[in-house]
């Protein structure tokens, strides 16, 4: 499994956390459960409007085909009124975990 991470910095003077994360849950989670390999995400975010975005892949190249797709920056364009600094992307192989079994938001 491998994770792709999203590394942003919101301005929630013009759109709050709680409405990125609202928009991320109604338009992108969909989307991404309609790409092959897509395997579940999660989304951490502080006060300030930092955010940090893992989403889960059953390989590299499927983790890599949305972005060599366009479908990662058509995402991404939901957001792009509200960034106040460029986003950071990287891919990381898994290779342990433990973590707990939930679901929030």
């Amino acid at each position: 499994m491998f994770a792709r991470t999203t590394m942003a910095e919101l301005d929630p003077v013009r759109m709050s956390v709680d409405d990125a994360v609202r928009v991320f849950k109604e338009s992108v989670i969909p989307a991404l459960h309609k790409q092959d390999g897509y395997e579940g995400s999660y989304v951490f975010v502080a006060s300030e409007g930092k955010a940090l975005v893992l989403t889960f892949w059953s390989t590299e190249e499927a983790a890599d085909e949305g972005i060599a797709s366009g479908f990662y920056d058509d995402q991404l364009a939901k957001f792009v009124t509200i960034y106040r600094s460029e986003r950071g992307r990287e891919i990381y192989e898994l290779v342990l975990a433990e973590a707990p079994a939930l679901t929030i938001g």
